[in-house]
């Protein structure tokens, strides 16, 4: 009778989780159906356009490549032009970026931010650096009464996920009321050298236990807010001595080793997080092409897609850092980045070169559109 009972019991809770895969399969339907809905009616360039997100100034042609990507000593665009609208015409984008040069006031941020919403077919996605502590855009800028942190590796120290939580609710919060759509962070290295010089106090430790919770409940912060997170740089970048936007850094360790310290962040969260951000770190003794991991199909597709089964979206770190842009063009770069399983190529070096190689790259079939539209249709839904 006892066995018979529990039987019906399995039966019961199998019947019941059948269910809810259903009901929440049906939920999504209506999002897919509108995402597929809004492909179909995307002209090509529009398709390619979606794959990039770049910095407003990118749209002011009368800007040197060098003057755009400048943040130290060069003014930034803090309004849509005539002319970058022009060009947001012929080069559409999937997204902006945002850095402390396009940002005066509160009123000003606003007032750019929906214009480029306005201004664009698909509402974009509006993107920022806003980590807290060391890499922030607007708690840096006077004119912004915001909370300010001191690091993440100071709340990483009070061993409280809780103070992670609040701090991303917090920095959400503001970011939302701007505009913005999309966080890039949390940083989920951990900070394993103590010569790191890119990543250091941006981690939340060295612990990778620790760090995986810290990011879990920062991720949970910005979800509270209806702000899009995204851990970053896989497969970290903790253990380098050296700065990809400065150079070329290559990490020793293997496979094995990353999977027991720098990839349990990164794993334990890939079902909470919404998009990955790549390295530009090489991996000598894992991948066999020589590539930084974003240009490197085998690590990307092999390893991430198809070992560690994330299938989620993946964005490049920024194109325009010399670890990439001293050694391929833009053209190069965007093309191997796609073909290696990225889906987002953010802010490279030269947009409209980056833009036409991939548009060519479809048309010659060298890019098939069924690929090009599997992650247009993954940007859509993100």
């Amino acid at each position: 009778m006892f066995e018979r009972r529990n039987f019906y019991a399995c039966i019961l809770i199998l019947m019941f989780v059948i269910f809810l895969s259903e009901n929440c399969e049906g939920a999504n339907a209506p999002l897919q159906l509108t995402a597929e809905k809004i492909l179909n009616s995307m002209t090509l360039e529009e398709k390619v356009g979606q794959l990039f997100i770049i910095r407003p100034d990118q749209l002011e042609i009368n800007l040197s490549l060098e003057d755009i990507h400048n943040d130290s000593k060069v003014p930034g665009v803090k309004n849509l032009t005539a002319l970058m609208l022009a060009t947001l015409k012929k080069y559409p984008a999937g997204g902006f970026v945002f850095f402390g040069k396009n940002i005066k006031s509160p009123k000003q941020l606003k007032n750019f931010i929906q214009e480029l919403k306005n201004a664009s077919k698909v509402s974009p996605i509006m993107a920022i650096d806003e980590e807290g502590g060391q890499i922030t855009r607007i708690a840096k800028k006077k004119s912004f009464n915001v909370p300010k942190y001191k690091t993440m590796e100071a709340i990483g120290k009070t061993g409280d996920p809780q103070k992670a939580y609040d701090a991303a609710k917090t920095i959400a919060s503001y970011l939302k009321e701007y505009g913005f759509t999309l966080n890039f962070a949390p940083v989920a290295d951990i900070n394993t050298n103590p010569q790191n010089i890119i990543i250091g106090s941006r981690a939340f430790g060295s612990d990778p236990e620790l760090v995986s919770k810290m990011v879990s409940a920062y991720l949970d912060g910005l979800h509270s807010q209806g702000i899009l997170g995204n851990i970053k740089h896989f497969p970290g970048h903790g253990d380098t001595t050296n700065d990809t936007h400065s150079g070329y850094v290559a990490i020793n360790k293997t496979w094995d080793e990353l999977l027991q310290a720098e990839l349990i962040p990164f794993c334990d969260n890939f079902k909470k997080t919404d998009a990955v951000m790549i390295a530009h770190i090489t991996l000598q003794n894992i991948t066999h092409d020589n590539l930084p991991a974003t240009l490197s199909k085998e690590f990307i597709t092999g390893k991430l897609k198809n070992e560690l089964g994330y299938n989620g979206l993946i964005i490049t770190d920024a194109l325009n850092m010399k670890a990439i842009r001293e050694n391929y063009s833009s053209a190069e770069a965007a093309t191997l980045a796609f073909e290696a399983g990225c889906d987002i190529l953010l802010m490279p070096y030269d947009y409209r070169e980056a833009f036409d190689a991939l548009l060519n790259a479809v048309k010659s079939g060298r890019i098939s559109e069924e690929r090009l539209n599997k992650s247009v249709l993954k940007i859509l839904l993100f």
